[in-house]
Order: C-alpha cells, then structure tokens, then sequence
C-alpha cells in the first residue's frame, strides 16, 4: 500500500488519484471527501468502474475550502 508521503513524492508523475488517496494525502476522512463529490462541491473522472480525482481539481477544492474558512 502506497503511504501518503511516498504519493506526495510522486505528484509530479501522478495527475490523479483514487477518492481512497485523495482522503489521505488530504488528511480528510472518506465520508468527507464522498459527501463532496455527491455535492459536486468536488469534480471526479470515472473511467470504467474507476473513479480518480485529478490532483489540479484537489488542490483547487482545498483552496476554495481554505478561503471559505478564512472568512
């Protein structure tokens, strides 16, 4: 199993991951992270039976959140 910072370490090679990864490299639970993505408040790709998350669309959702945060 891939640990999150070893995912870290490859983000220049990965451009998306599962939602499973998403919630650890976030720090966020599973629950909270698919309660975005059935709000659409966070956007994913499915091909087949995969769902990934592209690491822009992630960065770009935490960014959104820590502004709301702020204010």
């Amino acid at each position: 199993m891939t640990n999150a910072i070893d995912l870290i370490n490859q983000a220049t090679q990965i451009i998306a991951v599962s939602p499973n990864e998403a919630a650890r490299v976030c720090s966020i639970g599973r629950t909270t992270l698919y309660a975005a993505l059935s709000s659409g408040e966070l956007t994913s790709v499915k091909i087949g039976t995969r769902r990934l998350i592209t690491l822009e669309v992630l960065r770009d959702w935490l960014k959104r959140d820590e502004t709301t945060a702020g204010e």
